[in-house]
């Protein structure tokens, strides 16, 4: 079996040689991951730079950026120079715009936060966010994020189907963490579903961690996810 770039391995480990022990363990049975902010101090840019350039694999560049204009295209400009895949920013349409400004010409994919998988009307409230349903909240802020530039949005699989219905996300990407095969721990994911529904509900790319890095073979249990998805 092949890898399906549909799957992208979040290395949520703590640091670059963990992360290569991991990609080392998983090798041909993965072709994309996912490097966020949890290794950004322990040699995320220089993990992201080895997995790119000298192992061929597609990067996709977890920071959820979120400033002022001026800054986040300065951000994103630097980014952009690395040749990776996917970049993510916050939904913010201001964010967004100055995002896709920073850019710039290269093949770099934007890709807007909604509402992140971990929260739920509670946080909402916490956090002050308008009142409504979270679905319409979530869908509202794809559309805007869509309009302002992004190359895509990032949403829970609960709300990827009324995404991929909106006029604004034709021709998109739409990448769900919150995934969970059958019978797997939620963790501390609130709102999920398995990747067969993600993809049958109009999924590009959907984002697993945990499940497939403390198996206890985790190219295994990469390779029983990516046959799930047939």
């Amino acid at each position: 079996m092949t890898a399906d770039d549909r799957l992208i391995v979040a290395l949520d480990v703590p640091n670059v040689v963990q992360g290569l022990e991991l990609a080392d363990r998983l090798g041909d049975a993965v072709s994309f991951y996912k490097i966020g902010l949890g290794m950004l101090t322990g040699g995320g840019f220089a993990l992201a730079n080895e997995l790119k350039h000298e192992r061929g694999k597609r990067v996709f560049l977890d920071m959820k950026l979120f400033d002022i204009g001026a800054t986040v295209e300065a951000a994103v400009r630097g980014i952009a120079q690395h040749g990776l895949d996917f970049l993510t920013v916050h939904g913010d349409p201001q964010v967004v715009r100055a995002a896709a400004i920073g850019k710039g010409g290269t093949d770099l994919k934007i890709l807007a936060v909604t509402v992140l998988t971990s929260l739920d009307r509670a946080d909402l409230d916490a956090n002050l966010t308008k009142v409504g349903d979270l679905r319409e909240i979530t869908v509202e802020r794809a559309a805007r994020a869509l309009l302002a530039g992004a190359d895509g949005v990032i949403t829970s699989p609960q709300e990827a189907a009324l995404i991929r219905a909106l006029p604004e996300a034709r021709g998109k990407l739409i990448v769900t963490p919150g995934v969970r095969p059958e019978g797997a721990a939620l963790g501390d994911q609130k709102r999920v579903a398995t990747p067969r529904q993600a993809i049958r509900d109009g999924v590009d790319h959907i984002v697993v961690g945990r499940p497939i890095w403390q198996a206890d073979d985790p190219q295994a249990a990469a390779r029983a996810l990516i046959a799930s998805l047939a």
